[in-house]
């Protein structure tokens, strides 16, 4: 059978199908449903909370009326089902008030949101059976009606062209259910049972051959700078640090030097929540580098944080003789041509900078280890460019930072090319950040405690989604908001606005001005969710702060506390399961396992943060089944019995994931 020949496809249809890489029935049955609409069990009204996509059933209260907000037309009806009553509210559906008749009983299916201060269940659609629907993802000109009612039409064909790609052996002892059923179940699921066994399935198999595709990407270890760090060497280190090193980045410096020893190029992933202190570690490998006569680079995601770093460095590394540098790309001139040289002459041991650190014409001493900071900005592809700064057959050694807390075993599958160290504690003296969240109610409040802080000499960041104002969303606009600050409760104060699209140099300014005092409360967008480390910086206001995911909040969140006052982070919104677990704990491991859980992977991760390939979505919030998946891969490469069955996963991993592998090296 052939695409062209299944009812509904035209020849715009055909060809939107061919723009999405579905060129053959095969192709259309592997487009897996992202998500299932699960009316099977509908949930109690008073179990209902603000953001949920659920089906709820009960019987209409009232009789259901329509009327007018200039053209657009508001039906409204109330739903009870004897534990709580809830409102109902379509916009410009004025059919709905006929469907409806008071006292009668409906199935119906929408999202909670807050409107005029009330949980609202808006636009809901009404069920008339209790069923399992798939939800395929989003193709131009192929709606998902049409595109489910494709997939229908071709599920005859699904024995005949797919085959199992397990070993028998393998469904055994993981008990798995066979290829086939699973990808039918997937799209026609019979139960939640059937259909939960067929996404372990498919999740197991998705899991394995990435994790071996990402072995394939690592390849062997290639010969790095062998440098052994002595007992004294290590002790000087030690004393000469303005403060002590916790028991946390002790052992993942020792991880450090043992690979640096090894005679292998290191790769390693350093994890640490915000503050835990990672730079100091990079600076301890930095320094025994330069002992041994070699030049390290750190390249960091913006200009403000790479002269903060640089800032560090000399206040740490210089005092143990290691000359530092800078290298960003605002500069004059003179000032680069001098920093070129210093670089090249290897005058400079240690420099620091932005992607300038990758440009043309940028040519090192003797670069032995490169240091990235905050990895989800920079691709595998930036720290290959500055690795290949480095002359000869022996390649630098690599380690990234990352202030983004991902589950471990999460870590050790999307950096399947880095080894993982987690530093899990903070250095003695901070305090907790204290996070509240704040309904629109207090907002007068809260801003009598800003001005109360500025007058203290405190800084403040006030937080908004959204860049301008749009017609669809109720967002704060950053550029509104400064404007209505500027104007009105904060008039007189001096206040700053930055946001992503605002020209580069006006944004790096902005940012240190704010940085040295010059401001008392930046209005931002999330630019600021990395790349500024204000000490004076003591409340973070966060507005919609529903609209953002929990690890963005707690990025943001991290921008404060970094001083010895204590700091407080402001939520602004209405209370849910995600705000509250924003006040209840400060440990980005367990809220990225939290984001994980509710959000899924794919916003969790975004290509733009972890920048490589990503599993696809069966199974990746299922840490047990990653770890099962990681045991097996082992098994496989290990086992010398299973030689046949590593090689024919293997070939299937690379050809799965060759198109992601070939995307991984260029970006």
């Amino acid at each position: 059978m052939e695409l062209s020949q299944l009812q509904g496809i035209g020849k715009v249809r055909l060809q939107a199908l061919h723009q999405a890489g579905i060129i053959s029935i095969r192709d259309l049955l592997l487009v897996l449903p992202v998500s299932y609409r699960d009316t099977t069990s509908p949930v109690s009204l008073a179990a209902l909370q603000t953001g949920q996509s659920v089906c709820v059933e009960g019987f209409i209260k009232d009789t259901p009326r329509v009327h007018y907000i200039k053209k657009l037309s508001v039906v409204r009806a109330t739903l009870t089902d004897g534990s709580r009553s809830v409102p109902l509210t379509w916009f410009n559906q004025p059919w709905m008030a006929k469907l409806l008749q008071k006292d009668e009983h409906v199935l119906l299916y929408g999202k909670t949101q807050t409107y005029q201060g009330k949980l609202t269940l808006l636009n809901a659609e009404r069920i008339q059976s209790k069923t399992i629907l798939p939800r395929y993802p989003a193709i131009e000109n192929v709606p998902n009606k049409t595109f489910a009612s494709l997939v229908a039409q071709a599920a005859g064909e699904i024995d005949s062209l797919f085959s199992e790609t397990l070993p028998a052996w393998l469904l055994s002892r993981h008990h798995l259910m066979g290829y086939q059923e699973a990808v039918r179940e997937a799209h026609f699921p019979s139960g939640k049972e059937r259909l939960n066994a067929a996404k372990r399935r498919i999740g197991f198999e998705n899991l394995l051959l990435y994790q071996l595709a990402m072995r394939l990407m690592r390849g062997e270890h290639k010969p790095g700078y062998r440098v052994e760090a002595s007992k004294p060497e290590k002790k000087t280190f030690f004393q000469g640090l303005p403060f002590q090193l916790t028991a946390a980045q002790q052992n993942v410096l020792e991880d450090i030097l043992h690979d640096l020893g090894s005679g292998q190029a290191m790769n390693r992933l350093v994890q640490g929540d915000v503050g835990s202190g990672k730079t100091a570690v990079a600076f301890g490998a930095m320094y025994h580098m330069a002992r041994q006569g070699y030049q390290s680079a750190l390249m960091a995601p913006t200009e403000v944080l790479a002269r903060q770093h640089l800032l560090s460095a000399r206040k740490i590394l210089e005092p143990m003789g290691i000359s530092c540098g800078l290298l960003v790309g605002g500069m004059k001139a003179k000032e680069r041509r001098e920093a070129l040289t210093s670089i090249e002459t290897g005058q400079w041991q240690v420099v620091i900078g932005t992607h300038a650190l990758i440009s043309e014409g940028v040519a090192y001493s003797k670069l032995g280890l490169v240091v990235t900071d905050e990895q989800h900005r920079f691709g595998v592809r930036q720290r290959k460019l500055l690795s290949d700064k480095s002359d000869g057959e022996i390649s630098p050694h690599v380690l990234v930072m990352s202030a983004t807390p991902i589950p471990r075993t999460l870590a050790l599958i999307l950096y399947g090319d880095l080894d993982v160290s987690i530093i899990n504690q903070l250095p003695p003296g901070r305090s907790p950040v204290q996070t509240r969240i704040v309904q629109e109610s207090k907002r007068n409040d809260l801003y009598g405690y800003m001005k109360d802080a500025v007058k203290r000499g405190e800084q403040a960041f006030l937080v908004c989604p959204l860049v301008e104002e749009s017609e669809v969303s109720e967002g704060k606009s950053a550029t509104q908001m400064h404007a209505e600050l500027q104007r009105g409760a904060f008039k007189g104060l001096r206040l700053g606005l930055t946001y992503g699209t605002q020209n580069p140099q006006e944004k790096e300014e902005t940012l240190l001005r704010f940085s040295r005092g010059e401001m008392d409360i930046l209005v931002a967008t999330t630019v600021i969710e990395v790349g500024i480390d204000v000490p004076n910086a003591t409340i973070m206001v966060i507005e919609n702060a529903d609209r953002f995911g929990l690890s963005q909040l707690h990025q943001l969140r991290g921008r404060v506390g970094r001083g010895t006052r204590q700091s407080w982070c402001f939520l602004m919104g209405e209370p849910n399961e995600r705000l509250k677990t924003m006040c209840d704990t400060n440990d980005g491991f367990v809220i990225a396992q939290k984001d994980l859980d509710l959000r899924g992977p794919g916003e969790f991760l975004g290509t733009r943060q972890h920048g490589r390939i990503a599993p696809e979505a069966y199974g990746v919030t299922d840490l047990m089944l990653i770890e099962e998946t990681r045991e097996c891969s082992d098994r496989l490469l290990k086992d010398k019995s299973l030689e046949e069955d590593k090689e024919h996963l293997t070939a299937l991993a690379f050809v799965t994931y060759k198109k992601a592998l070939d995307n991984a090296a260029m970006n």
